[in-house]
């Protein structure tokens, strides 16, 4: 069973558990140590080859067989393989794996090959760049600092004849969606007895789509053993979810000796897909697209990025990687980025994806930092890339391979750093490892960010980008109400943090409600993201009251984080325009998912408890959505957004209303769009309209209303002279709301409301909320007098986990919206809201 020696040690009680509290820093004594694996063992079989296979030792080891070196290991991320002498082994066997410390070794390479940067200072010690383990063991700006050891991935004994060493089943789809398979085989053992290999290839149901029997002419040359040609009906194409289904097919491989006796059996899921990269000129702007495009669909990707789901990696089940994927894909996303300072994820995480339609975006596993290139490190890299690609190359939710995580922009932003030896890694080493060993060559892309000249990582006219100028950037920090100006043609980092749910911040408070405010120590302890403390309160001052009510400020952190995230998504997927107009293709944000409870980017914490963000990039996400920007009319120029009414160096003369909607079927849709205006200091008045339209297929359907934001006639300002400034605007109380409907069903396919802003300055009148509960699992909620802002449930008292169809929600009178709550049962609901608190 896979292991890593801080869970053993916890289940002995050696050690406090590093997720409460302050405890982290309790345990740090145990990655400075020196551990001994230790096991036994019987062998009696009679085959002619025998082999210790370890598919994951972390990381620096020593393996001893009966008192024999048998392997010096020192990379996390590739199985080691040993032959052994089956004569050596009969009887019983004893098996010591002795791991040094990483942080240690790390040192003495450090000392030895020279001190680089890599990243800041809570991204890790430097030296971590110098071993081939996951890199946010060291610490990261969302993780704590856990120097894990131990045979993390399983150990197996394996004992054969004759056997495959690899089976590669490449799949091919031609530009007409013709699909073929060709299967590249290469042995092991004693050849003389390779007699033939039979394939098998059956569709889910298990029906039989394709067989044969192939005698080996030579067992050494056995490319192409298999070529199976199926055109255009012969098998069904896998999509990505959203788009069709995810067709797979099981084939199975045997090797047979000259009586048709077995000698090994291989048995891999594949796909037929076509996918590729993008990047061609566009209509009307600089740059080139950055998309992708799968079985001749061009498609927009929505989704996240990937961080490890624990710090000790052997805790996290195949349930856990299927609930957490689960999760992605009931938020409407496509796409999941695995960072490259985790690790090359098992098996199953990319099965879980295959079943479920994600497209996954691979880093190769360097992050943040000037990685060396010296011999036996370039050795190193080579062989765990080689070894990766042949792993993961069947699966066709595969859609590109990165070269590494913001090591370029690292080096840029920098200035002082002009040397970057992994460029061998990134331009030569890792693209001709892809290209050799995938069939039809996968998508490579050096680094993310990347693109432009010289490796410029900022232009957002090529490739992607890392958008962090409103949490995170250098100087002064943007509004995230300026998203819309700070997009690129793929964004695949954004974000901005806020507290989990309540109930994980007590459990790492675990009980002292001393440090039950938000700026305790033991809330800073889980909170490593830099200066969060200043930029936290640059955002909530500009847009929200301040409480000292901790448990609202709590809620406040999270609607800031739902408000801004899902105001990105809205705007860059504007962007996806049509044929030749893709201005943004993909945008994926950091991050969806916690190793350890604490406040982070994450969409959902370490608990899998969806944020109010969650729901909102879910709603943004959806196959059809409708848009809405105000323009609010100064009587000069500011550097504050363009949504913001002025009260005080400034003045606000008016507002307009952009509308437009997106689509991402292939079809196009008719709609019915109804428009209501409500005022929050004139509640009698109201205004509204209802118009027919058609959404074109797979784009955005731009500038379906553009108008004045209406408001009460009685609040007409009265007429100024050429050189008097205007009274206040008459629109800056009023709440624009736009549903989408079905023109056909009158189904809802969207909902969203406008606000003025910033919020700070709105007074919110009691909404009249209303909530009834229909059964133990679905709630009818309205706002029966005035619309609601942000409306968050949760349930009170001890139960299973909610899981909650929809949250963080606005409300409108006379819109009743219906909301799922599995498991609520005969608990009451608790609500938070903006003005609530």
């Amino acid at each position: 069973m896979p292991s890593e020696i801080h869970l053993e040690l916890l289940h002995l009680g050696r050690i406090p558990d590093p997720f409460l509290g302050h405890n982290e820093h309790k345990i740090q004594w145990v990655g400075e140590r020196e551990w001994l694996y230790t096991t036994q063992f019987a062998y009696d079989g009679d085959n002619e080859h025998v082999e210790l296979v370890f598919e994951g030792l972390d990381t620096i080891c020593t393996v001893y067989l009966n008192g024999e070196v048998i392997l010096e290991a020192d990379n996390m991320f590739r199985p080691w393989t040993v032959k052994l002498e089956p004569t050596k082994l009969r009887g019983s066997n004893v098996l010591l794996l002795h791991f040094k410390s990483a942080k240690l070794v790390a040192k003495e390479l450090e000392a030895e090959h020279g001190r680089v940067r890599a990243g800041s200072c809570n991204l890790g010690d430097p030296s971590r760049v110098y071993v081939r383990k996951a890199q946010y063991h060291w610490r990261w700006d969302w993780g704590p600092q856990t120097m894990c050891a131990g045979p993390w991935l399983p150990i197996l004994l394996k004992s054969y004849d004759a056997a495959f060493e690899e089976v590669h089943a490449s799949t091919t789809v031609s530009s007409q969606l013709e699909s073929s398979l060709r299967l590249d085989i290469l042995l092991k053992g004693n050849l003389n007895i390779a007699h033939a290999v039979r394939a098998v290839l059956r569709d889910a149901a298990g029906s039989v789509v394709s067989e044969t029997v192939q005698e080996l002419q030579d067992a050494k040359n056995t490319k192409g053993v298999v070529q199976w040609k199926f055109g255009k009906d012969g098998v069904d194409l896998w999509w990505p979810v959203g788009y069709g289904t995810q067709h797979l097919y099981t084939l199975e491989t045997t090797l047979l000796d000259k009586n048709q006796h077995l000698l090994d059996v291989d048995t891999q899921r594949i796909g037929f897909r076509r996918l590729q990269l993008i990047q061609e000129p566009l209509a009307d702007a600089p740059g080139t697209t950055f998309l992708f495009e799968v079985n001749n669909v061009r498609m927009f990707m929505g989704g996240s990025n990937w961080i490890p789901a624990d710090n000790f990696l052997p805790r996290i089940t195949a349930d856990d990687y299927r609930k957490w994927l689960a999760l992605l894909v009931e938020g409407n996303q496509n796409m999941v980025r695995v960072w490259g300072g985790g690790v090359y994820e098992p098996g199953v995480f990319y099965d879980i994806c295959d079943e479920l339609g994600v497209l996954v975006w691979q880093d190769f596993q360097f992050a943040c930092g000037v990685y060396p290139a010296h011999e036996s490190f370039v050795k190193s890299v080579t062989q765990e890339a080689e070894a990766n690609v042949i792993r993961l190359r069947r699966h066709p939710s595969i859609a590109l391979w990165c070269g590494n995580n913001e090591d370029y922009q690292q080096v840029l932003q920098w200035g002082d750093v002009k040397d970057l030896p992994a460029r061998l890694f990134y331009e030569k080493i890792l693209p001709a490892t892809v290209e050799r060993l995938t069939d039809p060559p996968a998508p490579y892309w050096p680094g993310s960010p990347f693109g432009g000249e010289g490796w410029d990582t900022a232009d957002p006219t090529v490739g992607d980008v890392h958008q962090w100028k409103v949490w995170g950037g250098a100087g002064i920090m943007e509004y995230y109400q300026n998203y819309d100006v700070l997009g690129g043609r793929f964004v695949s980092e954004f974000g901005i943090p806020a507290f989990p749910d309540i109930r994980t911040v007590d459990y790492w408070l675990n009980g002292d409600t001393s440090q039950r405010y938000s700026q305790s120590k033991t809330n800073a302890q889980h909170n490593k993201a830099g200066a969060h403390e200043r930029r936290f309160a640059i955002l909530m001052n500009e847009n929200f009251r301040l409480t000292n009510d901790f448990e609202s400020h709590v809620y406040l952190t999270q609607l800031m984080q739902s408000e801004g995230v899902s105001q990105a998504y809205r705007v860059w997927r504007r962007e996806w325009k049509g044929e030749g107009k893709q201005y943004n293709a993909g945008v994926l944000v950091w991050q969806l998912n916690d190793c350890w409870p604490v406040t982070s980017w994450a969409l959902a914490d370490y608990f899998l408890r969806p944020k109010p963000a969650f729901f909102t990039v879910k709603r943004e996400l959806q196959p059809f959505t409708v848009g809405l920007i105000r323009d609010v009319i100064k009587n000069r120029w500011d550097d504050r957004p363009r949504q913001y009414y002025e009260f005080g160096a400034f003045q606000s003369r008016g507002a307009k209303l952009d509308i437009w909607a997106t689509n991402s079927t292939l079809q196009a849709k008719k709609v019915t769009l109804e428009l209501q205006f409500y005022d929050l200091e004139q509640p009698s008045w109201r205004w509204s309209r209802t118009d027919e339209l058609v959404l074109l297929a797979n784009q955005t359907t731009e500038h379906l209303l553009k108008f004045d934001v209406p408001y009460p006639p009685e609040r007409a300002p009265e007429p100024q002279g050429e050189n008097e400034d205007p009274p206040f605007t008459p629109t800056w109380s009023v709440v624009a709301y736009a549903i989408l409907r079905d023109a056909e069903t009158g189904t809802v396919l969207s909902r969203i409301a406008d606000w003025p802003q910033p919020y700070r300055y709105v007074t919110f009148p009691d909404p009249g909320l209303r909530i009834s509960k229909e059964d133990g699992e679905t709630l009818k909620v309205e706002a029966s007098s005035s619309p609601l802002k942000g409306l968050v449930f949760s349930a009170v008292g001890e139960g299973p986990e909610v899981k909650w169809s929809d949250n963080g929600l606005d409300l409108w009178p006379g819109d009743v919206q219906v909301v799922g709550a599995k498991g609520l049962n005969d608990r009451k609901v608790r609500v938070q809201y903006l003005g609530s608190e």
